[in-house]
């Protein structure tokens, strides 16, 4: 009996510590910024200009959200192979069209879904009826082109054993490949496939209100720290309910 009280106490002292521990909310709020890990090749979330600086749905919302907080937004440029690393070491949030996954979940915790965005692909126009689902792509004589390090490498090379995989490095160049004639196919997120056949006629995304696998996005926070999640949280729930998450979402789309 009293080694079950002892451990009770240890229980709610370890509970009690674990309250009184600064969370990041408050880092943020006392370094007046909060910092913003992103790889910046993935339109329409997240995409590095020239310059330097930023611009996409995600960066917007960021932006946004450090507002709120009375910080500024302090973007640091990651890639997909880094992103975990990078975001732990350096930065207090990760936006940039992050698929939720259970790999990621085991090193941070992350917010509430703000998007279901399953993966489609996307080919030549010419091609649509040709690769329809994942048996139709998974063919010798197929290539399918993907970017390194993320969600889309870790699909194709799940689902495509016959097909063709080539690993194309440059992100906000990759569609071009399509093309050019290069690959046959990429997949990506539905909305991706979306935006990229505005942005290169010639290019059709094939059936991306029907994703061959469900998936979320979210964006990445630290591990164990539930107040600054919940802030998170709260904060995308407003920004949904008052629409601004809906005209900055239309703004990108459009």
């Amino acid at each position: 009996m009293l080694v079950r009280i002892l451990a009770l106490l240890a229980l709610v002292a370890a509970s009690v510590a674990a309250q009184a521990q600064e969370s990041r909310l408050d880092a943020v709020q006392k370094a007046a910024a909060l910092r913003v890990c992103t790889p910046g090749d993935y339109r329409p979330f997240s995409l590095a200009k020239p310059d330097g600086s930023f611009e996409g749905l995600d960066i917007d919302l960021a932006r946004a959200m450090a507002k709120s907080l009375g910080v500024e937004a302090r973007f640091v440029k990651t890639s997909w192979p880094k992103l975990m690393d990078d975001f732990i070491d350096k930065c207090d949030i990760a936006v940039g069209g992050i698929s939720v996954t259970l790999d990621r979940q085991k090193r941070a915790f992350f917010s509430d879904a703000y998007m279901v965005n399953g993966k489609a692909p996307i080919t030549k126009c010419e091609n649509v009826k040709k690769f329809q689902t994942i048996a139709d792509i998974d063919k010798p004589g197929v290539t399918v082109i993907e970017n390194p390090g993320g969600s889309n490498e870790r699909f194709a090379r799940a689902n495509f054993k016959q097909a063709k995989i080539v690993i194309f490095e440059d992100n906000t160049t990759i569609f071009d490949e399509l093309l050019k004639g290069n690959a046959d196919v990429m997949i990506s997120e539905s909305v991706e496939t979306i935006a990229q056949q505005k942005l290169r006629p010639g290019l059709c995304a094939v059936n991306p209100d029907k994703p061959l696998q469900y998936g979320e996005m979210g964006y990445l926070l630290p591990r164990g720290d539930v107040v600054f999640k919940a802030w998170v949280d709260q904060w995308l729930h407003l920004a949904k309910a008052t629409g601004e998450y809906d005209r900055t979402l239309a703004a990108w789309l459009k």
